[in-house]
């Protein structure tokens, strides 16, 4: 029987799994090449984690390893429903929560080495987090796609940690209640995208206006197993200021305010670093369980269901 500590928290809604022991021996060396070997290696004890009977589609998990780069008090490979991830937003403010409610920081910076780089998250006294993200930029303005069903779909292409499709103009209501049709839609986008020109893009985001006072915009962030984001989606909020600051609409130090499709949200604002953007997002997580997870392999669904 092979036990696996974790500590679930929640970022905006949207849930972390931080995997604190358990895990399997990568080998050391950067967290890039510990990623490399947990994705080949090691995809069954991902799927453990978060699939079903024990997790769900839209759960992420996030296992801690040693970083190779000492400075940082940890490092992390963020993974979901369907492999890996580069950098997660609400993972790492719910990653820093998490070592906070173990009593392995305090408030104040800390770097955390991520398998796209090294991004610094700020505890602070009130228990927000800041993380200020790896460089990022926007690759293609205006990029338009012909989408099966839908007709002509125009966005931008933005890496951020993660790749996006932002769409700002379309029909759709971001409304709790049609996340279904949004899903499909976004769906549809992604495969569009992914076969005329921007295979890398796994991330799909929609645009629509903010809908509480003081807020900016709302989003709808189709994440690559085809679960929706409940948080404003920290990569991808990043994607958004990368694209506003391109376009001239946003100034460096000013707030962008992102709302999710169920009303959370995220403040970021951006520094320049060459004719890269250096987004800090600032999130508030909340631990809500601790856990043992058991791995009998008699269990014919030991390793998750795919």
């Amino acid at each position: 029987m092979k036990r696996i500590q974790i500590i679930d928290s929640h970022t905006g809604g949207e849930p972390t799994r931080v995997v604190i022991s358990g895990g399997p021996d990568l080998g050391g060396g950067t967290v890039a090449a510990q990623l490399e070997v947990f994705r080949r290696q090691h995809d069954a004890f991902r799927s453990a984690v978060v699939n079903e009977p024990r997790g769900s589609d839209v759960l992420v998990g996030a296992l801690l390893v040693e970083p190779a780069d000492k400075s940082c008090v940890a490092g992390v490979i963020f993974f979901n429903n369907v492999g890996c991830l580069g950098m997660c937003g609400h993972g790492t403010i719910g990653l820093v929560v998490t070592l906070a409610h173990l009593g392995r920081i305090r408030p104040g910076a800390h770097r955390i080495e991520s398998c796209v780089g090294v991004v610094t998250a700020t505890l602070h006294a009130d228990g927000s987090v800041s993380v200020e993200n790896v460089p990022g930029w926007r690759q293609a303005k205006a990029a338009t796609v012909d989408v099966p069903g839908l007709g002509k779909i125009s966005g931008d292409v933005a890496w951020s940690g993660n790749w996006f499709y932002l769409v700002g103009e379309h029909p759709w209501a971001l409304d709790l209640k049609n996340v279904e049709q949004l899903t499909d839609v976004s769906w549809r986008i992604r495969q569009a995208v992914n076969a005329q020109g921007f295979p890398e893009v796994d991330h799909v985001e929609l645009f629509g206006p903010a809908q509480s006072p003081g807020g900016h915009s709302r989003n709808f962030v189709l994440c690559p197993g085809k679960a929706y984001d409940r948080s404003p989606c920290g990569t991808g909020t990043s994607a958004k200021i990368a694209c506003l600051a391109a376009d001239g609409k946003l100034r460096e130090g000013e707030t962008w305010v992102q709302e999710s499709i169920l009303g959370s949200r995220f403040t970021g604002t951006y520094r320049r670093d060459g004719e890269k953007i250096i987004a800090t997002i600032i999130g508030t997580a909340f631990v809500n369980s601790e856990a043992t997870l058991l791995l009998d392999e008699k269990d014919p669904f030991c390793w998750g269901i795919r």
